[in-house]
């Protein structure tokens, strides 16, 4: 049973009393409008420009809504179809849009508006990082690429409330994937009259529980319930603000203080004292996600050679930066594919001597092996390798990207740290402006083929620019493949591959790090991390 907000303040301002008083929350309005605080800000409303930071899901989530929802803890719900079918051979899906979906305008929300949302999505011009998602679909990666044109996307309506699907071959993962941004419906009644401004503050409607109201840059969206949104009447919230807090100490401040119900992704370093002292507030679970550090790939950069990206990755103590530096609030991982994905093994990296023994687990011996590939490659302590290492601006990545280089000095690298904030950072990296940079995916959906499509060749968040035709082999195979058990060994294969050219650094697995009012109901833990505001209430 969930404490009321004055109930619990009661309760800290009692900790305060005993010497606490910067562990307790002060009073937040009482008003039924729920405070955020996210790590980074929003690229834009139009689901094609969205920069791929986690943070932009919170807000999607709650002003769209697909043709699927999540419950609170995960589940897979109706949304905007009410039902649908599928043929005997997987590849047909045929969804029935409910009667009462209508914009924040009052206008229908008709099969054509998931149409238009999926060609915009694909329309080469928009050039999406996450048009790949959609590539399951017929045509859908010809009319990325250019090749052929929109309306050979094997996505029709049949009527306004008919939405047929074509796929290449049976996906998996495919209901489990229309939970994902990148396949909800925008307007068509108002690109056709307003075109790239249809998502400005004065021109945007959205479909979901919540309709934006305001946009300060680097600083806070707010919304207000969409009194059209069909269950409007279950969402107890009036609004939603979400604070863009890339200071994640900042961020607890500002919980402590008063001005947040929830703080997303809360500093590592954190963790001990705010579970000791504000237990009830403080979350951590498991959680899908892998984060690493990419490789450059293009000519001209130190990391083409494969020697230097295998004695980098071998020097890196991984379970020294979970549990040391990051006191356990991350896992130390080999695997790029996190542990936890259904039906599938992830692959570990492994690391061998120049006679081929196996020496992963003797930190000294992988040294050692390391200061001979660079010495292979023509690097030393008088003839040093600089890189140039960037992350994206938290506490949490300094220290990760400090540590680092420190366990690289010994191999006679000089690592020159250059931080920006989030959007910045992906932005730059996905130019190909860097040596070595920061990177961390979160699952999209629960199936392997979420992380291993970020290595094709030519992906958009393949930031690395890695490119293997036995891994783009093995992927397309598994992809085509039915069985499920021929699909999962194809898929590990890729992997295994990809980590035996050393594509990336897999360094930690991710858990969920959370503050949360204990006065708000609808919250539950869950291994996506996924939260939609429609489901929260505050007990006053």
């Amino acid at each position: 049973m969930s404490l009321s907000r004055n109930t619990w303040l009661r309760r800290t301002a009692l900790v305060s009393a005993i010497g606490l008083a910067g562990l307790t929350l002060a009073p937040a309005s009482l008003a039924a409008t729920l405070d955020i605080g996210v790590t980074g800000e929003l690229a834009s409303f139009d689901t094609s420009k969205i920069s791929g930071g986690i943070w932009e899901s919170q807000v999607l989530m709650d002003v769209y809504e697909g043709l699927v929802k999540e419950s609170p803890d995960g589940e897979i719900l109706p949304g905007m179809a009410a039902s649908w079918d599928v043929s005997e051979d997987g590849r047909t899906y045929t969804f029935h849009l409910r009667e009462d979906a209508r914009w924040s305008d009052g206008e229908p929300v008709t099969a054509d508006d998931f149409v238009f949302g999926w060609r915009h999505l694909l329309d080469p011009a928009s050039a999406s990082k996450y048009a790949y998602q959609l590539y399951p679909v017929v045509n859908a990666e010809a009319v990325n690429t250019g090749d052929k044109p929109l309306e050979e996307l094997g996505v029709e309506a049949v009527d306004p409330r008919t939405l047929v699907v074509h796929l290449n071959a049976p996906t998996p993962y495919f209901i489990q994937l229309l939970t994902h941004y990148t396949t909800y419906p925008q307007p068509l009644h108002t690109w056709q009259e307003f075109g790239q401004d249809y998502v400005d503050l004065d021109n945007i409607v959205t479909n979901g529980a919540f309709t934006p109201t305001e946009w300060i840059s680097q600083s806070r969206i707010t919304t207000r319930k969409n009194p059209e949104y069909y269950e409007a009447d279950e969402v107890a919230l009036d609004g939603v603000r979400y604070h863009t807090i890339e200071d994640r100490n900042a961020g607890v401040s500002r919980f402590r203080a008063g001005e947040l119900d929830i703080m997303r992704e809360y500093a590592s370093s954190m963790y001990s004292l705010l579970k000791e002292q504000i237990p009830d507030a403080t979350h951590m679970a498991p959680y899908l996600g892998s984060y690493y550090y990419v490789f450059n790939h293009r000519e001209g950069h130190p990391t083409t050679d494969p020697r230097v990206r295998e004695a980098l990755s071998m020097a890196v103590r991984r379970e020294v930066i979970a549990q040391q530096i990051l006191q356990g609030t991350f896992l130390p991982s080999l695997s790029f594919v996190p542990e936890g994905i259904e039906h599938y093994d992830a692959q570990n990296v492994t690391f061998r001597d120049a006679d081929g023994n196996d020496i992963t687990d003797d930190m000294n011996a992988r040294m050692e092996r390391a200061q001979e590939l660079m010495e292979e490659a023509g690097y030393s302590s008088e003839n040093p390798l600089r890189l140039r290492l960037r992350y994206n601006t938290t506490d949490e990545h300094k220290k990760i990207a400090v540590a680092v280089s420190s366990m690289w000095r010994p191999l006679g690298v000089e690592v020159e740290l250059v931080n920006s904030e989030a959007t910045v950072h992906y932005q730059t990296i996905a130019q190909g402006d860097f040596d070595i940079a920061r990177a961390g995916w979160i699952a999209d959906y629960n199936d392997a083929e979420n992380y291993l499509a970020l290595l094709r060749t030519g992906a958009g968040n393949n930031y690395g620019a890695y490119s293997s035709a036995e891994y783009d082999e093995l992927y397309h195979q598994a992809a085509m493949t039915l069985d499920a058990d021929e699909r999962e060994a194809l898929m590990e294969q890729a992997e295994a591959t990809a980590l035996a050219d050393n594509a990336l650094i897999p360094m930690l697995y991710y858990v969920s790090r959370n503050l949360v009012n204990p006065a708000l109901s609808g919250w539950e833990d869950n291994i996506d991390d996924d939260h939609p505001s429609r489901w929260i209430s505050i007990d006053e």
